[in-house]
């Protein structure tokens, strides 16, 4: 990677600024995806009624897309002010409420624990776990 691209990453030590930055742009993207296409959060939230049908529908694909990108915008401040509590606290606040979310619609039955399910679980959960580990080190 170049030093100019590099230049753009968030001026701090330690590589959880850097995941903060990655998980931002990745929710970004996801959020648009779940504006484009009704399937995106019927493929994510892959639980089924009875006769078959997914639990999701066009609103709440795009109410996902909505969280999600302000999700986004919050670990994005958190990675350019890692060292400001306040950001900090937001970003770590955000992870747990998903990890909330994902676990409650597993518990509803609107999702499995498979497929694109997974990564949301595993992010939020080592993310959340990691913040709480590190807060200390980055608010010192």
């Amino acid at each position: 990677m170049s030093a100019e691209l590099l230049s753009y990453l968030p001026p701090f030590e330690g590589y959880l600024p850097k995941w903060l930055f990655l998980v931002s742009a990745v929710s970004a993207a996801n959020s648009l995806q779940a504006y484009l296409s009704e399937h995106y959060a019927a493929s994510l939230y892959n639980g089924r009624t009875s006769d078959g049908r997914p639990y999701t529908n066009a609103l709440s694909g795009r109410t996902f897309g909505t969280w999600t990108f302000l999700s986004a915008v919050v670990r994005m401040y958190a990675a350019y002010n890692i060292t400001t509590p306040i950001s900090y606290d937001l970003a770590a606040w955000s992870f747990g409420i998903a990890l909330c979310h994902f676990v409650g619609e597993v518990a509803f039955g609107s999702a499995h624990i498979k497929g694109r399910f997974v990564s949301p679980l595993i992010v939020a959960s080592s993310t959340l776990a990691w913040m709480l580990t590190q807060r200390d080190s980055y608010l010192a």
